[in-house]
């Protein structure tokens, strides 16, 4: 078995491969499986998102053309007014800081909106090759994300951290219910090991 490969996929790759990256999905985050076909109706409307960019790492099979199970995958694309994610933490940090400050954040931002490696293939560093990739050469002026809020030291967050990001929203719960995130963005490019984090 081949080491495995990150490379990054156009939409209609990223449709096709939806099926792996669910499962990939479903094994980090752990959700009731009735919310899996739900998700996978997002992803798909995410594909067609302005600035859509995704990556994929994947074990090769045996021949380089032939790709092997998805180990882990990241996707975001241009943050605007209209989408729905984009809209709630814009309120959010309007309430927060004012209108100002929801606009030096969100303003002209590139969205993480999903990045996971399988629990099985994580602590190889596949997640920071993931987010270095998918936020490299990007033309906004911020990247932000929200990740689960289960404690400050997750290796989300410090890997997050370790490249520049801060904390804008945390212990946040979005409309409809659910578990509580922090929402974290950082000024681009990244800074790799970031050593103080700086403004947008």
């Amino acid at each position: 078995m081949r080491d495995p490969k990150l490379r990054e996929i156009d939409e209609r790759a990223f449709l096709r491969r939806l099926s792996p990256m669910l499962d990939v999905y479903a094994a980090a985050m752990e959700p009731p499986n009735e919310q899996l076909p739900g998700r996978h109706t997002i992803m798909e409307r995410h594909a067609s998102h302005p600035g859509f960019r995704a990556f994929v790492v994947e074990r090769r099979g045996a021949l380089p053309v032939l790709a092997g199970p998805v180990q882990g995958f990241a996707y975001g694309f241009h943050g605007t007014r209209g989408q729905w994610w984009h809209d709630v933490v814009y309120q959010a940090l309007s309430d927060l800081e004012g209108p100002g400050h929801a606009e030096a954040w969100l303003g002209d931002t590139f969205e993480v909106a999903e990045l996971h490696v399988h629990p099985d293939s994580q602590g190889k560093g596949l997640g920071r090759g993931l987010l270095n990739a998918l936020c490299e050469g990007r033309p906004e002026r911020t990247v932000v994300l929200s990740t689960l809020d289960r404690r400050p030291d997750t290796p989300a967050r410090s890997l997050y951290r370790s490249v520049g990001m801060v904390d804008l929203l945390t212990d946040f719960e979005f409309p409809g219910g659910g578990p509580r995130y922090a929402v974290m963005g950082g000024a681009l490019p990244l800074t790799p090991y970031a050593s103080a984090p700086r403004s947008p």
